[in-house]
């Protein structure tokens, strides 16, 4: 094959996620008025999983005990669901946390249906061009130092986080002047010509290609696919002005002292429509744990052997996760959806997690997972089998998360269905 081809075009590789519905729907400032409050979707993870003694209730049912790391959540008790047993059954450690959100590890994706795609980026494919981002990833790790490397396309693509307050400030509230826009219309032309051309020349060799070369190929157009829905939707909405900011512009600070403007930062993309699904990557290598006035690395925290000293300053990075993540819930909470009687957070779902269970193990099994909001029944702690003949895939749950958000599949990642127990609330 000409190798040359492929090379001239390896920018189309590295696209933004595929977005299914693109083609049939027009961006509009917000689609409240005309289809109701949305349904939306928030997904929050760290690298290194949480202190299982330290995280998961020994009581299952309605009246679990809420242990240390669960405490700083009390207030949203009945609005929440902690689960026991379920993982995506894989091993790799470390190498293994980025299938926290697919089930599938990257080398394994090309034997799925689906590839690797992640929950939030499976959900954006339904959106489309319905909101200005289909979905929002923050963060700050760029995921070759131990990053959560948290969401994938289908195509094998990892969508990297937006990093830092100000940059996430900028993309949901910053227009453009015109010079800046037309800069961007003409980019848009010249790599819409690019494109057109690398396509056809890749079209003319499929009558002369193999089986195998043919396989590849249909690879290729599927990276040049995701390029081009990309590119339209960055098209669509150029001309739709964004909207004004209920906050001033933040500065970047340190990574951890940014964590709590993040969140406010996620909770307006949601108020305003700018988004439905976010993503955020929490903890990673980078985090600083000098923060909190500790010696060693959250990497090396992680890795405690058992020191009590070393669990005890694991113990309050994680405390402080949950600290957020519950200011983050009661944020939510406190903003009213649109001629409704409904919260934010009712209309949201959050997922909390990691796809590590017990970093001092490297052990993949058994992963800390708390789901709040978005209109299901709550307020238990799920205990599912513990025994492998029995285990139940945690796709379950995020099939469970796409029916609810709208999509039409009774299929996600290595899932066997919905899962079991989880119910809407009446």
């Amino acid at each position: 094959m000409n190798r040359r081809l492929f090379l001239k075009s390896s920018f189309a590789t590295l696209a933004l996620p595929a977005l299914e519905s693109i083609a049939a729907a027009a961006p509009a400032k917000s689609l409240l008025e005309s289809t109701g409050n949305p349904i939306r979707m928030v997904c929050v993870g760290n690298s290194f999983g949480m202190h299982p003694e330290s995280f998961f209730p020994k009581t299952a049912g309605r009246g679990y005990e809420m242990t240390h790391l669960l405490s700083p959540l009390a207030d949203f008790r009945e609005t929440m669901t902690v689960f026991s047993h379920l993982d995506h059954g894989v091993k790799g450690g470390h190498f293994a946390v980025h299938s926290f959100l697919s089930g599938v590890r990257e080398e394994d994706a090309k034997g799925m249906p689906e590839g690797n795609i992640t929950v939030d980026q499976r959900a954006a494919e339904h959106v489309g061009s319905q909101t200005r981002f289909p979905s929002m990833t923050v963060g700050i790790e760029d995921g070759l130092h131990g990053g959560c490397r948290m969401c994938w396309t289908r195509t094998g693509v990892r969508v990297p986080p937006i990093q830092g307050p100000r940059e996430v400030f900028r993309k949901l509230f910053i227009n453009e002047g015109r010079d800046a826009q037309l800069k961007a219309e003409n980019q848009y032309s010249e790599r819409r010509s690019i494109l057109d051309s690398v396509l056809g020349d890749a079209k003319s060799l499929d009558r002369r290609l193999g089986a195998k070369d043919k396989e590849k190929l249909d690879e290729y157009f599927s990276s040049i696919r995701d390029v081009e829905t990309s590119l339209e939707l960055e098209k669509r909405w150029s001309s739709v002005p964004k909207p004004k900011p209920s906050m001033a512009e933040p500065e970047n600070q340190s990574y951890v002292a940014d964590i709590p403007v993040m969140f406010d930062l996620l909770a307006v993309a949601l108020q305003t429509d700018s988004t439905r699904i976010a993503t955020y990557e929490l903890a990673g290598a980078k985090f600083d744990t000098s923060f909190f006035g500790l010696s060693s690395g959250y990497h090396s925290l992680s890795h405690h052997g058992k020191k009590q000293e070393k669990v005890d300053g694991l113990v309050t990075i994680e405390r402080f996760q949950m600290e957020q993540l519950a200011r983050f819930l009661n944020k939510l909470q406190s903003i009213h959806e649109p001629d409704s009687d409904k919260s934010l957070l009712d209309n949201t779902m959050v997922l909390f997690g990691s796809g590590m269970g017990n970093g001092n193990a490297h052990v993949n099994k058994d992963l800390p997972i708390i789901l709040a909001g978005g209109g299901f029944k709550h307020g238990e702690h799920k205990v599912y089998p513990k025994e492998e003949i029995r285990r139940v895939p945690l796709c379950n749950l995020y099939l469970s998360m796409l029916q609810r958000f709208g999509v039409a599949t009774g299929s996600f990642g290595t899932s066997t269905g919905t899962l079991t127990g989880l119910e809407l609330a009446g």
